[in-house]
């Protein structure tokens, strides 16, 4: 069999031209650093390598409320989802994967050699997750169950009792949490039990992905075997950004104090956008920094085509979710810029419905 050796989504979304009203973006707006304590000693680069560096490791921690046996750090969420997918799937085994699904996560499966099974999270259903079709898509070769909560792309959020009995059904369920805490008051799977396993970052709704600030959460034993894949990978994670990633840690409180309310603010503003698009379908979120509506009426790569050629503006076309007649839109902007990109996806969808 021949293995999957890149994301093609990716590489894709990588190489975009730049916008001005960038409705693509899957996070909030980079906070400015200048606000927190940081002086240079803070970014000492004397050329050591911090084994497994403790005071980011039990900064995640009390985070996360966990023990620090349960961290391990990564290069933000992608390698953390990699390095845990590393060690729990072995080539010919069996994963239970959602769909839509976020490409790279299912193309880091199919590298490792994984057998991909399918469950359907549904348009008609807000793309909730439902425990009874992953019960029925589960079957005795299930080694694994990937899923992502809040959902990527849709931004549905999966409550403890719903996770609870996916953990039941007996396989491992790793659950990629970078967009968790846009739910005040959520917890980490972690929490739920030893079957889980998951991933997050300081990067969705933080804002602060060129920090590379990942890690994931398991139990000692498990977690152990992502540390000595983590050093096959990268070895160590860069020290000045473990520094940098410590000072926001303690900062999180600030840096993110103004993001409940302008998520709020957002999902308002694009709900009575969509009221008055007849061409669009949708099911309203509570949470999440993205939403997945469904364009009932046109093409979306013609309607992404025509935002980019005449509108500087960008969405993220939903055939990168298995989903062709649908498309991602970004909630994280600073509110003026997001209603100017909503004006602009209204004009492009005048000229192309």
């Amino acid at each position: 069999m021949t293995r999957l050796r890149r994301s093609d989504y990716m590489h894709w979304a990588k190489n975009q031209p730049p916008v001005r009203y960038n409705l693509a973006s899957s996070e909030v707006a980079h906070p400015s650093l200048d606000g927190l304590p940081i002086r240079i000693a803070d970014l000492e680069l004397d050329g050591a390598s911090r084994h497994r560096y403790p005071p980011l490791r039990q900064a995640i921690a009390d985070k996360e409320g966990v023990p620090p046996e349960c961290v391990v750090m990564a290069n933000g969420t992608s390698m953390a989802n990699m390095l845990a997918l590393a060690a729990l799937v072995d080539p010919g085994d069996e994963l239970l994967v959602e769909t839509p699904v976020y490409e790279p996560m299912v193309a880091t499966a199919r590298f490792l050699g994984a057998e991909i099974r399918r469950f359907e999270r549904r348009h008609e259903d807000g793309f909730r997750l439902d425990p009874a079709a992953v019960a029925a898509a589960t079957t005795p070769r299930t080694r694994l169950i990937l899923i992502t909560n809040l959902h990527n792309p849709s931004g549905a959020y999966a409550d403890e009792a719903t996770l609870a009995e996916i953990g039941a059904l007996g396989p491992h369920i790793l659950v990629d949490e970078v967009y968790r805490d846009a739910v005040p008051g959520s917890r980490s799977a972690l929490h739920l039990g030893p079957r889980f396993v998951v991933t997050n970052s300081l990067t969705k709704v933080y804002g602060l992905s060129g920090l590379r600030c990942g890690w994931i959460l398991a139990e000692p034993e498990v977690a152990e075997r992502m540390w000595r894949l983590n050093e096959l990978f990268g070895v160590a994670q860069p020290h000045a950004d473990e520094r940098l990633a410590c000072i926001a840690l303690s900062h999180l409180y600030s840096l993110a104090a103004g993001t409940p309310a302008l998520l709020e603010r957002n999902r308002a503003t694009v709900a009575e956008f969509i009221a008055g698009r007849p061409e669009i379908d949708w099911t309203p979120t509570r949470h999440g920094i993205t939403i997945f509506p469904r364009l009932a009426k046109g093409d979306v790569d013609s309607l992404h085509a025509r935002l980019l050629a005449h509108h500087d503006t960008s969405i993220v076309p939903g055939r990168w979710f298995e989903r062709p007649d649908h498309f991602r839109l970004g909630l994280g902007a600073p509110t003026p810029l997001l209603q100017a990109g909503l004006e602009r996806l209204g004009l492009a969808l005048d000229e192309t419905t």
